[in-house]
């Protein structure tokens, strides 16, 4: 229950894609996730880049795992330091990574703090779009239930999709979803990936060759949301420049509020490969 002596921290994981920069500004706590080589392991974000994962993939296409417990507990801990109460913990999709389940479950075990566990059902910016409005909700309302309530509206109102320049790694990494069915084996045809409802990937679109999936997904943008004012995130594996011309293309046909270009962390960035390119959007306030 809600009351004038909370204070509510906001805790991801390392694949919101949220900027150091963004991290902080809005004093988001964020837990690594691992990224598991034959040799050794590495904590998402904090020990290793997207560019050394995409460096290594023809050498070896590496497993992701959940976060250490201990990292959980350290930041809790750091939590319970700072002064808060509470704590809405917001997981990279359940249907995508067991963290939700372990989250929920050392949740349970700790004592001290009130925390309010929940699957994004989606990843990338779509769960990083999630905790910064949590945040700017909790930080406004001071209310655990407002920004929960926020966080449904967000999810509601939001579209995620990705091209990726091969299924490869999706497919080594046991992430395909419900994508493999629908591509088949054609020559050049490039799915556009979404999340579905359930949390794993489906496919949105097929075109044939890169440039007409990423016109799918501006198109689905458009019908999406024509007139209405948008938040706008663009993701990229290694695709800087791509991102920037994205963006710039979508400036022009939609109403942008605020937007953001952002690298996928390493994690994501070894179930994808270099080259994606994606979009992540939801209704802005009027």
């Amino acid at each position: 229950m809600d009351n004038n002596n909370c204070k509510i921290a906001i805790v991801t994981d390392s694949a919101c894609d949220l900027s150091d920069e963004l991290l902080a500004r809005y004093h988001i706590f964020m837990v690594p996730l691992r990224i598991v080589y034959s040799t050794r392991e590495y904590r998402d974000r904090m020990e290793i880049t997207p560019e050394k994962v995409y460096a290594l993939l023809d050498k070896e296409v590496p497993k992701s795992s959940l976060p250490l417990p201990q990292d959980v507990t350290d930041i809790l801990d750091k939590i319970v330091a700072e002064g808060y109460t509470d704590i809405i913990y917001l997981s990279i999709s359940a249907g995508l990574s067991g963290s939700f389940n372990l989250i929920r479950l050392l949740a349970m075990e700790y004592t001290g703090l009130r925390i309010e566990v929940i699957d994004s059902a989606t990843l990338s910016m779509g769960l990083g779009f999630m905790a910064l409005e949590a945040a700017r909700e909790a930080a406004r309302s001071g209310s655990v239930a407002e920004a929960v309530k926020r966080i449904g509206a967000i999810r509601s109102s939001m579209t995620a999709m990705f091209v990726i320049k091969t299924l490869e790694y999706l497919r080594k990494g046991g992430r395909i979803g419900l994508v493999e069915g629908t591509v088949g084996t054609l020559l050049g045809i490039r799915p556009v990936i979404g999340v579905s409802d359930e949390g794993v990937y489906h496919t949105v679109a097929k075109a044939r060759g890169e440039k007409k999936s990423i016109d799918a997904m501006i198109e689905r943008l458009r019908a999406r949301y024509s007139a209405r004012p948008i938040n706008l995130a663009i993701v990229h594996g290694q695709a800087k420049d791509e991102a920037e011309g994205l963006l710039s293309t979508l400036k022009k046909v939609l109403t942008v509020r605020e937007s953001t270009i952002s690298q996928v962390s390493p994690v994501l960035g070894a179930h994808t490969g270099p080259g994606l390119l994606g979009v992540v959007a939801y209704e802005a306030d009027e």
